[in-house]
């Protein structure tokens, strides 16, 4: 395969780099420093056990819960509603798997949509196989939700309605404050995988009327290994362990606290509220400035799902006529993204995301997802920009 160097619109040659320039932030991001800074004295020097009774688990403890202000303040929660996990995989896991005995108090059924991420899909079809009804919500071109179909299908044996807040593909923002208030007049408890939402939006879980949002570390530059589950202190009566052991986290999650995680993803929570309007602005620029750039020098390509109700770090681009994985090895050394979810890394399938807006399969082997984050410059975007424009011409004429 032909990896020369790629030209500019003018047909010079494009300067080497030392490494790729990353867009990839879906499926993971880098380590602040300021989080690696306030993580670094609890791996060696304050190595204590949070769950001890002397001078070194206090002080683990009380970096712990410092860390459990820091998660619930950026998404308006109270301390004690914050249940840390090793991952956002986890956290939807106990949100939904957690509610089974519900099936016994009169609530058996549970909505959710075709598009969310794999876990909750998996652990909707287990609740379903013990038992429950589940409703899965068709989206519509734009990547969005049917609130009206969504109407009407909830009721009061509603047990559990669970929407991704932003979709980890195609970038694009569900309505969660209407989905909110149609899960509180019939009484259904509302669950959010807000994994790349966390640190991006603002959210305040009582405006917003959310019972539990899931949160992943590695989404906004904290550590990975590490996130937590919001649950409304209300509804915690209602939820089950799904792990068992020392009884930590108000029961709903034994184990003894990874402190250095825990303490890096306060960190990044704090950091992510400091920068949100910040990062909204600059990213959103760079996004726009790549789009602009891309889309007028391959005005053939596709944007999958909605650019209003999108995040400002998100592209997921169909290049027709031209194989994504081909695309990917052709600007592997210069362009870090991807074709879709880091999680289902290895499945032959098309992405269910892009199948459930109506892509065919031709279009989703040529779709491409770009994430931008943080600590890139303007000249870096436009040189990604230059390099996928110029491959994606060069696929295309030779097709």
């Amino acid at each position: 395969m032909n990896h020369s160097r790629p030209q500019d619109k003018k047909g010079a040659a494009l300067p080497n780099r030392d490494r790729p320039i990353y867009l990839d932030s879906h499926a993971t991001t880098p380590l602040d420093s300021r989080v690696l800074e306030a993580m670094s004295i609890y791996n060696n020097i304050e190595y204590g056990n949070p769950h001890s009774s002397h001078h070194f688990g206090e002080s683990a403890s009380n970096a712990v819960e410092n860390a459990r202000r820091q998660v619930a303040g950026l998404v308006g929660a109270i301390d004690s509603e914050i249940i840390f996990t090793s991952g956002a995989t986890e956290a939807n896991n106990l949100a939904i798997l957690g509610l089974r005995e519900l099936i016994d108090r009169g609530k058996n059924h549970i909505i959710t949509a075709s598009t969310e991420h794999k876990c909750v899909l998996a652990s909707v079809a287990e609740m379903q196989r013990l038992g429950f009804r589940v409703d899965i919500l068709n989206i519509k071109n734009n990547g969005l939700i049917d609130i009206d179909n969504m109407r009407d299908k909830i009721s009061a044996e509603t047990a559990l309605v669970s929407i991704m807040f932003v979709n980890n593909e195609i970038g694009v923002i569900q309505p969660i404050r209407e989905i909110g208030e149609l899960c509180r007049e019939h009484g259904a408890i509302f669950h959010t995988d807000a994994a790349q939402a966390i640190g991006k939006l603002q959210i305040e879980v009582d405006e917003l009327s959310i019972d539990m949002l899931s949160i992943s570390g590695h989404k906004i530059n904290g550590p990975k290994g590490v996130g937590a589950l919001f649950v409304r202190n209300e509804i915690k009566g209602k939820l089950r362990p799904i792990i068992f052991g020392g009884n930590q986290e108000a029961g709903l999650r034994s184990g003894t606290l990874p402190v250095p995680l825990c303490v890096g993803l306060g960190a990044a929570c704090f950091v992510g509220q400091e920068r949100m309007d910040q990062d909204s602005e600059v990213i959103g620029q760079q996004r726009d400035r790549f789009f602009e750039i891309v889309s007028s020098r391959v005005p053939a390509i596709q944007l999958n799902g909605s650019m209003q109700s999108r995040l400002y770090n998100n592209l997921n681009l169909c290049f027709p006529g031209v194989d994504s994985q081909n695309l990917l090895a052709c600007i592997y050394t210069r362009v870090s993204a991807s074709t879709g979810s880091a999680c289902t890394t290895g499945m032959i399938e098309p992405s269910h995301v892009l199948s459930a807006i109506g892509l065919t399969n031709e279009q989703i082997s040529s779709s491409l997802r770009f994430g931008f984050g943080r600590d890139l410059s303007l000249d870096d975007i436009e040189f990604a920009a230059d390099v996928i424009a110029s491959e994606a011409e060069r696929l295309m004429s030779a097709a």
